[in-house]
């Protein structure tokens, strides 16, 4: 499987973890979560950046919570007719981009976005399209966040090194329902490398929630 397999699988993706799956359940302790960090670190007016925002139930948080330039990447289309119905308000006054994270983030500039975040999002992005990571570096001018699930990380790693295989670049990774694939990285080693700092971490049931800021953005 590459990464045109993966994007094509999410694309066509209904039922379970679809826009109108999501869109049921509405906004959650997650949602919660990014708001009250945002409110800590960025100023409501500047424009926040969800990868995989799907029909949008924590950007329409946000937006309800007064920050006001919501910007989304999603790749199925079906999110948007979800997101016209459930959230009419961020979909009328939001910037939304149909398309993979991989084919939309070069067009941004430098930093963009006050705040970047994804929410298991960059857990199913394909190696091959890890370069990615720079580039959110690049966009992202004070907050980024990641909530992705770390669960077998830590035991994956210990299968990997007592198989003889400490040396490999590449992700473990499973499989959620044998159908879409599941990348176990170390989020905090891949942003601390480029040059972010980790101020906060939630470890959840579920996910981690990392809060990175930018170099020098606590200077400012």
């Amino acid at each position: 499987m590459d990464s045109n397999d993966v994007r094509r699988q999410w694309a066509e993706r209904s039922g379970e973890y679809s826009p109108e799956y999501y869109a049921y359940y509405g906004p959650n302790e997650t949602s919660d979560a990014i708001l009250r960090t945002l409110e800590r670190f960025v100023d409501p007016a500047a424009p926040v950046l969800e990868l995989g925002c799907s029909s949008g139930r924590h950007l329409s948080h946000l937006y309800e919570h007064g920050f006001d330039s919501p910007v989304g990447i999603e790749l199925n289309a079906d999110a948007f007719d979800v997101m016209e119905d459930h959230y009419p308000d961020l979909a009328a006054d939001g910037e939304f981009y149909l398309d993979a994270i991989e084919d939309v983030v070069r067009e941004f500039d430098d930093d963009q976005f006050g705040a970047v975040y994804s929410v298991e999002t960059l857990q199913h992005l394909h190696p091959d399209a890890e370069w990615v990571f720079e580039e959110l570096a690049r966009i992202t001018d004070d907050l980024l966040i990641t909530v992705e699930n770390e669960s077998e990380l830590e035991e994956r790693e210990t299968e990997r090194d007592e198989a003889g295989h400490a040396g490999s670049t590449d992700p473990e990774v499973s499989y959620v329902n044998d159908d879409f694939p599941l990348y176990y990285r170390d989020w905090s080693a891949i942003f601390t490398d480029l040059g972010f700092d980790e101020v906060d971490v939630q470890t959840g049931k579920r996910d981690t929630i990392r809060t990175f800021r930018a170099p020098d953005a606590s200077d400012r």
